[in-house]
């Protein structure tokens, strides 16, 4: 238990009443999702037709599959469409009056849900992205975006990473204060990098990052430290030989139009005693162990509306999308990019795994 005033937390009663909250955030991804399956016509697509799989109700409408099954599974872990795989996937009757009957059903609800999370602009470019396959980028989404992250985010690194994360990493402490050279791959509004820098003074850090939204907010962060320096760049643009002691990509390989692309430039730009540390979202291949989640519908529309959005927002982006980087697959590219360790750390994070990667 932790002091909070004059009072204990208890911590059960501490994380249901989190849930809680975290619960009306997910019925604001929900509410996203039913108005762009009532705009594309998906409900109306499923009525009647009994069990279907991503890529039949795309042909139906004209979209693409990848974008479907993303909001097909988001619509299942909500309950409102029935799958007992996550690949095949059917209305029920109940379902079919409540979102696609505005006709016919006094229960017609569909029509009430006009996009909540996002604003009427960024609305029309999702649906659109439907259509041609192509998401947005973070900087797309508008400032707006990056200054949310860096809220919903920022706790988390200023209470556990270098107090808690960090030193699970053997040497790395040490390493930090006889001075690292650092690179935060994915760094944001730079939080992370400003909580290690003013920790390790004698170490130096870098961040990278595409979003121009988030490097001006990582900016402003570090203004004030002088062993912080900032690029508008992607993991391409990292140094071609061994620089970095210490490598971050914090809850952003599954954003990456190529992520295995950016773990080979990891690779080349970490020294062979190096260390990478990735933190990503909890996620399992089968779709049961993911429905265990009570917030599985909030991640798979955070997904469609930009982590998946973000990771398909160049032509043949791999589109993993928020629950796409399983541990399983994760393993399997960092070995292929030319790592041989990877350590996985459960810190009790009820939404992240951390993965300690070393050549």
């Amino acid at each position: 238990m932790t002091a909070s005033g004059s009072r204990s937390v208890d911590d059960e009663r501490l994380r249901r009443f989190a849930l809680s909250v975290w619960e009306y955030k997910q019925g604001e991804v929900v509410s996203l999702m039913i108005h762009l399956g009532d705009r594309l016509g998906l409900y109306r697509a499923m009525v009647g037709a009994g069990p279907l799989r991503a890529a039949e109700l795309a042909e139906r409408n004209g979209l693409d599959e990848r974008w479907v099954l993303e909001w097909l599974r988001s619509q299942a872990a909500a309950g409102l469409i029935d799958t007992a795989d996550g690949h095949v996937f059917e209305m029920t009757p109940e379902a079919a009056a409540v979102l696609a009957d505005e006709t016919g059903s006094v229960f017609f609800a569909a029509g009430a849900f006009q996009g909540g999370l996002a604003t009427p602009d960024i609305v029309d470019r999702l649906a659109e992205a439907f259509r041609t396959g192509i998401g947005l980028t973070y900087d797309d989404l508008g400032e707006s975006a990056a200054h949310s992250v860096e809220r919903m985010l920022g706790p988390w690194v200023r209470l556990a990473l270098v107090p808690f994360i960090l030193p699970t990493l053997p040497g790395v402490m040490d390493r930090l204060e006889a001075g690292a050279s650092v690179v935060d791959v994915g760094c944001g509004a730079g939080v992370a990098l400003v909580a290690m820098a003013e920790r390790f003074p004698a170490s130096s850090f870098a961040g990278y990052d595409p979003s121009q939204h988030a490097i001006s907010r990582a900016r402003l962060n570090a203004s004030e430290l002088s062993n912080v320096s900032l690029k508008v760049a992607e993991a391409a643009d990292l140094p071609s030989e061994p620089t970095y002691d210490l490598v971050l990509t914090l809850d952003c390989l599954h954003d990456m139009p190529r992520p295995a692309e950016a773990m080979s430039a990891i690779r080349a730009a970490i020294r062979d005693d190096g260390v990478w540390l990735i933190k990503d979202i909890r996620a399992r291949s089968d779709w049961q162990e993911n429905r265990r989640n009570p917030l599985l519908a909030m991640l798979y529309g955070t997904s469609v509306a930009t982590c998946m959005s973000s990771a398909l927002s160049e032509p043949g982006g791999a589109g993993l999308g928020t629950l796409g980087l399983t541990t399983e697959l994760a393993a399997r590219m960092v070995r292929d990019a030319g790592f041989s360790t990877f350590v996985v750390h459960d810190f009790d994070d009820p939404a992240n795994l951390y993965y300690e990667v070393r050549v």
